[in-house]
């Protein structure tokens, strides 16, 4: 008899905590799930509670490694610059409705790493053409939506190459339920202290009102400035359909919209960035007026030049983030290769798109009152780490003040 390197218990717990509290599912309203075809054992608990919660309508989309390679393997040329633009404006549609939005993730972060770099960035950019219109709802904020993860053999693998294929998921499995917060007998409560210890940090923050934030660390020295009417926000935020929700589950970070056209300086990132399948290490970036004028990564910089290539506004700033380096992500030691881990282990900041709920009133405002603010407006979102341990950031006010934020990779 083999035991189930995966949890039910915990996967249960999971399903529960991603319709809770991820989404707040409400009565009559419609899911639309997007995940590998391996996690369908939590697709599967996710849209039970999700029924058992009053949910309207329940739509997974499935996707698949083996299909996904078949096609750079076997596909013709023209085909690298199409997407499917029908199913993207479907779920547009969709989130027109109402419908939330679930994002299961666990796919091989190096599934495309020996495919043509060419092919990849030219299949990302058109399916990012083509998902826009559907990103859009989800930046703006306009309904509820979360994103959890499972995991997956593949996955397991990289992350922990050394161990036999079960050890691994079991190991990757429970550094996720742990970062999840799943764990404890009564996981739903648990997620309600952690949201309010990061509403008091974002607070504080509101308060503060700086007019730029300067990161200081090895090959960082950076100065962002903050978009004009800018807001913090963190764990809970309520939609503009006016459902609260915890978009990342987990989440460890707080974060607002930076200036466009305000950031200034050197950074460098300090965990490698998975990417459409390849991997992004050691990148070093100059920014001037907010644009990126140059950058290199000792791995993977042909996918990160096709990345900063990707609109006019991939070589600009849409988010800044800040996360403890004690953080229990930070803490497991572990490298996931994987964004919505790695971002909650350390402070980062992303390329292109900025999230319009980020402003005071933000589901107010046009998109031209956004940009007249700094907001960033882009057809990616990519989320790059740059804390440490040795990180030291400092708000600056108006005036010019320098008040300490972080000290040694912590909150001061």
């Amino acid at each position: 008899m083999t035991t189930d390197p995966i949890s039910p218990e915990a996967l249960d717990k999971l399903a529960d905590v991603a319709v809770k509290v991820g989404l707040n599912l409400q009565e009559g309203q419609d899911l639309v799930i997007t995940a590998p075809v391996e996690a369908l054992p939590l697709v599967r608990r996710i849209t039970a509670a999700a029924y058992r919660a009053g949910a309207g309508v329940v739509t997974p989309i499935l996707s698949d490694a083996g299909i996904t390679l078949a096609r750079f393997e076997n596909a013709q040329d023209a085909s690298f610059d199409k997407a499917a633009d029908w199913l993207y404006a479907g779920m547009a549609e969709a989130f027109k409705g109402n419908a939330a939005r679930l994002a299961i993730v666990g796919e091989d972060p190096m599934l495309l790493a020996e495919q043509d770099p060419e092919k990849v960035s030219r299949a990302g950019k058109a399916n990012s053409i083509a998902y826009k219109p559907a990103l859009e709802k989800i930046a703006n904020f306009d309904i509820n939506w979360t994103i959890v993860s499972y995991p997956t053999v593949a996955w397991a693998s990289r992350v922990f190459p050394d161990l036999p294929e079960a050890e691994a998921v079991e190991k990757l499995a429970n550094a996720l339920f742990s970062s999840s917060r799943v764990l404890d007998a009564d996981s739903v409560a648990n997620w309600t202290d952690h949201n309010a210890n990061l509403r008091k940090r974002t607070a504080w923050l509101n308060e503060q009102r700086f007019d730029a934030l300067h990161f200081s660390g090895p090959g960082t020295d950076l100065t962002v400035g903050l978009a004009e009417d800018h807001e913090w926000h963190g764990g809970a935020s309520t939609a503009t359909n006016g459902i609260t929700c915890n978009p990342n589950i987990p989440t460890e970070e707080v974060f607002t919209t930076p200036h466009s056209a305000r950031v200034d300086g050197v950074a460098r990132s300090t965990k490698p960035l998975s990417h459409q399948g390849s991997l992004i290490d050691d990148i070093q970036v100059r920014f001037e007026a907010g644009k990126i004028v140059e950058a290199k990564a000792s791995k993977g910089e042909a996918v990160l030049q096709k990345l900063l290539d990707s609109d006019e506004g991939a070589r600009r700033l849409g988010e800044v983030a800040l996360v403890p380096h004690s953080s229990p992500i930070s803490q497991s030691g572990v490298l996931f290769y994987n964004t919505l881990y790695d971002e909650n282990a350390a402070c980062h900041i992303a390329l292109g798109q900025c999230y319009s709920k980020c402003f005071i009133n933000g589901g107010d405002l046009s998109s031209e009152e956004i940009a007249a603010r700094g907001g960033n407006s882009s057809m990616i979102h990519v989320d790059w780490m740059i804390g440490s341990a040795e990180m030291d950031i400092d708000g600056i006010l108006h005036d010019g003040t320098r008040v300490p934020v972080f000290r040694k990779g912590e909150w001061a």
